[in-house]
């Protein structure tokens, strides 16, 4: 009886170690700082908002994201050093239209960004916004066209890098205009915003948050906005598609991982990034630069980004661009 007993209380310290075991505490996720890269300069649009959403994930998480800015290559630099960093879920990638759109336009890119990331979250949409430089003679969209059609060549516009939505939003509008302009690609719009002031350069199509603040500053005109219709927050703003048919272009944020990342860190992400979405505060700091929340499941994230990857390659091919 006592050997039973022995036997008893042995097996059940065995199943009281097995069901008590403490996991490592690599496998609360994060435990250490997160490095989110951004293809672009600081100040700009992209980063405000990765700024915005890195706090409030902070804050939740209970770790650091840190937002580090790897300009150059219209945000292929960025891609790549994330898409060579380990798949732990500690360096993401911030995506936008410029990621969709490099697949078809860069012919000697290093990685391919569908088959060598994953879909995380997305963010939200936002349109881009036509501004021209005070000195500009047209006022509207229409006489912006007609100036252009008259002095061609000798209108240039400035981008936040080759194969941003900024850049192939205004090689669009060539397209569907035949206006000639000539393209003068920066590291990221900020930068840009000088020499478009002084009349160096003459417009940029550029994303509605940097674009708006220069607009309310009163250093730049706008003329239109890049969606289908009328923007929400700027709905004195005229589409461009009320002057030109069938012109669209609209944006969209979000966060990618390199291929291989944990399906749990993928799943933490995207839950952390949908609760901020319902956060009334963080989605009026995301409206008042212009952004509409659009939280979207790891899959439709995905679907989004190949969806515009196919659209931008028939834009690429239409304007007859290409980067080496």
């Amino acid at each position: 009886m006592l050997r039973i007993l022995r036997c008893g209380v042995f097996g059940l310290a065995v199943l009281t170690g097995l069901f008590s075991v403490t996991p490592p505490a690599s496998a609360a996720y994060p435990d250490r700082p997160v490095h989110w890269l951004i293809g672009f300069s600081a100040g700009g649009p992209v980063d405000i908002v990765a700024r915005i959403m890195a706090q409030w994930l902070s804050d939740r998480l209970g770790q650091q994201f840190i937002v580090e800015n790897r300009t150059g290559s219209g945000g292929n630099i960025a891609a790549a050093a994330a898409i060579s960093s380990p798949p732990d879920g500690y360096t993401l990638l911030f995506v936008a239209p410029n990621n969709a759109i490099s697949t078809s336009l860069y012919k000697k890119l290093p990685f391919d960004f569908l088959r060598d990331t994953v879909p995380v979250a997305s963010i939200m949409q936002l349109t881009n916004m036509l501004v021209v430089s005070n000195a500009f003679p047209a006022k509207t969209v229409q006489e912006f066209v007609d100036y252009c059609k008259a002095n061609p060549g000798k209108i240039s516009f400035a981008s936040s890098g080759n194969g941003t939505s900024v850049h192939m939003s205004a090689e669009l509008f060539k397209v569907l205009t035949k206006c000639d302009m000539v393209h003068v690609p920066y590291r990221g719009s900020a930068v840009a915003f000088p020499d478009i002031i002084s009349n160096k350069v003459q417009l940029i199509f550029d994303n509605l948050p940097s674009a708006m603040e220069q607009v309310k500053g009163g250093t730049v005109r706008a003329l239109g906005v890049t969606s289908p219709q009328r923007w929400p927050s700027v709905p004195d703003v005229p589409a461009i598609a009320e002057t030109v048919p069938g012109f669209e272009s609209v944006g969209f944020y979000g966060i990618s991982a390199p291929k291989g990342t944990p399906s749990e860190v993928i799943e933490t992400l995207n839950k952390a990034v949908g609760e901020a979405l319902k956060d009334p505060k963080l989605v009026a700091r995301l409206t008042e630069v212009g952004g509409l929340p659009k939280p979207m499941t790891p899959a439709e994230f995905g679907k989004l980004v190949a969806n515009e990857t196919e659209k931008w390659r028939k834009v690429v091919e239409f304007a007859g661009v290409s980067v080496d």
